[in-house]
């Protein structure tokens, strides 16, 4: 081992000791992902785990619910152990019963977007070999025109309430099918309704699944704006591991085992939503699945109506919920702790959110391939502006282009071994070996280790702009927009420049009216520094964003490159 990575085991492990958090964690607990979702279904039976649109399961009535929607699978399809299962849902009650069923029959569960086209579903059912799929009827569309085209063999529908009871059940799927027009005219060869499925498996016995600890149990689709899309191999001891590291934080919030309320507007088709809201379940507390995150008003309804303890979220909804006229008048008295992740969190949003609702944002650092959290800010020795400390368990390496490692304080490449790393990507051994090397796992994800230990991303090694050769790394650029009063949303990238290379270009969208370009370079001349400056600035309503409300760079960067090919 090098002396750097030994300096910055030392920092990592220091700051540990100082936070209260243990340098390890104990793997050895559960066999895999079935032992321990059977150990919490009988340890916290009657205790509410998960509530969506004002109907709550116990953990009792999810166990029940799951093992027949396992028995199902096992009993009444050609699905065998090890079988890929699509899931393409949004935040409903239908979601957690489908995915523990599956994993309670020892299938492969497969993240699926509600809202892919059709290329990029047909894609990921070939490219998975899904023999299943489970879809919200509202979303079946693209489903319904590529699936005979896939080796899809079976397909269940679910409609939006199939899970409430009573006559709300036919009232609300009445309401959103033919007064809403929420559901199109589609149909399947073979398809079977999801009540249906779980009177079937009513009638069969469930086996309980054995498979061991580095069996996949999660293909959760990454790159799709790199490339082509590839699925991470997410094993039963990542997910478990991630788990366990997590607890040792979730506890330095005040946040205790069978008691809490958390509130998961983000979609767990999302591995960052879907792993929080897994560490929530699987330590006896209360999940409330809200639908549609991009409905603020349905946000601030769920905020009150529980006396929630925490949530997780991205910089995008903070800013959002802090600007809605009625996130003020709420009572935050319950909150203790904030989670932020899947983009960088601003302090303009960070300060704001505090300051309205007495609670700290906690920012972490995670990525697909780290099933995902790599690093989180601890409870009492928050931050802002970096993304924490790494994990139990988890060891961190900085590297240059070259290969050579670099200690404190210096920038490269961050990289992560640990037991929540990815067992590789289904079928791409190719693009496995690029990522992992000799067991670390490259990022791609320019980071820099404080003396303290903690961390902080620089930026994605593929957005840095290099202007006249200095570095510019669109994240600082966009922290201090944010600090503008009249900027909700902004964005940063490089675009060709004869005399520098590149030039800095930045898209803003006001909170309120317009932006005034003078006054706002003015703003920005104060605290950047002169290569930093950006050169162009374009105002928008709005910036394009991916499904979870993270801003795509990406997609700006391409706009820009078309428009100079149409130039030429």
């Amino acid at each position: 081992m090098s002396s750097a990575i030994e300096e910055i085991a030392a920092a990592i492990g220091a700051a540990r000791k100082t936070a209260n958090v243990p340098s390890s964690v104990d793997l050895s607990q559960y066999a895999n992902l079935v032992e321990m979702f059977a150990y919490c279904a009988k340890k916290f039976a009657d205790r509410p785990v998960i509530s969506c649109m004002s109907k709550t399961l116990s953990y009792g009535e999810l166990d029940v619910l799951s093992a027949q929607f396992a028995s199902y699978l096992q009993n009444h399809t050609n699905l065998k152990t090890g079988d890929r299962i699509a899931l393409q849902m949004p935040n409903i009650l239908q979601y957690p019963v489908a995915l523990f069923g599956a994993i309670r029959a020892g299938m492969i569960v497969v993240n699926t977007n509600p809202l892919y086209s059709e290329r990029e579903l047909k894609h990921q059912l070939n490219d998975s070999g899904a023999k299943a799929l489970v879809v919200l009827a509202n979303v079946a569309e693209a489903a319904a025109a590529v699936v005979a085209d896939t080796p899809v063999e079976t397909v269940i529908v679910t409609e939006i309430a199939d899970l409430h009871t009573g006559f709300k059940r036919p009232l609300i799927n009445t309401v959103v099918k033919r007064v809403k027009k929420m559901v199109p005219d589609v149909s399947f060869k073979n398809a079977i309704p999801y009540r249906k499925a779980l009177s079937l498996g009513k009638s069969g016995k469930y086996t309980k699944a054995t498979p061991a600890a580095n069996d996949v149990a999660l293909l959760q689709y990454t790159g799709g704006t790199t490339g082509v899309s590839k699925g991470a191999m997410i094993s039963h001891q990542n997910l478990m591991a991630n788990v366990l590291q997590s607890k040792q934080l979730f506890e330095s919030y005040g946040l205790k085992e069978g008691v809490e309320i958390f509130l998961s507007p983000l979609p767990l088709y999302h591995i960052y939503s879907f792993m929080l809201s897994f560490c929530v379940m699987m330590q006896g507390n209360h999940a409330v699945l809200i639908p549609n995150p991009r409905d603020l008003d349905s946000v601030i309804k769920e905020m009150k109506r529980w006396r929630w303890s925490g949530m997780s979220g991205i910089n995008t909804l903070f800013v959002q919920l802090c600007n809605h006229p009625e996130f003020k008048t709420l009572d935050f008295s319950s909150v203790k702790a904030t989670l932020s992740g899947g983009m960088a969190l601003t302090a303009g949003a960070a300060k704001e959110w505090t300051e309205m609702t007495g609670a700290e944002v906690y920012e972490g650092y995670g990525l697909t391939e780290t099933s995902p959290v790599v690093s989180i800010n601890p409870g009492g020795a928050n931050q802002v502006g970096t993304i924490g400390v790494a994990l139990p368990g988890t060891e961190i390496r900085i590297v240059t282009e070259a290969g050579e490692d670099v200690g404190i304080g210096e920038r490269g490449e961050l990289c992560v071994r640990g037991p929540q790393v990815m067992m590789g990507y289904w079928q791409r051994q190719d693009e496995t070996d690029k990522t992992i090397k000799d067991g670390w796992l490259h990022t791609g994800d320019v980071a820099i280790v404080q003396e303290d230990g903690y961390m902080r991303i620089v930026d994605r090694m593929k957005d840095m702009i290099i202007v006249s050769g200095f570095n510019v790394y669109p994240n600082e650029i966009e922290d201090v927009l944010s600090g503008h009063p009249n900027i909700a949303e902004c964005a940063a990238i490089g675009v060709p420049d004869e005399k520098s290379g590149e030039a800095v270009k930045i898209f803003v969208a006001p909170k309120k009216g317009d932006i005034d370009k003078a006054e706002l370079k003015a703003f920005l001349r104060e605290r950047l520094t002169g290569y930093k400056m950006p050169r162009y600035i374009e105002v928008r309503d709005e910036l394009p964003k991916t499904n979870v409300g993270k801003v795509l760079r990406r997609s700006l960067r391409d706009e820009e490159l078309a428009k100079l090919a149409k130039a030429e």
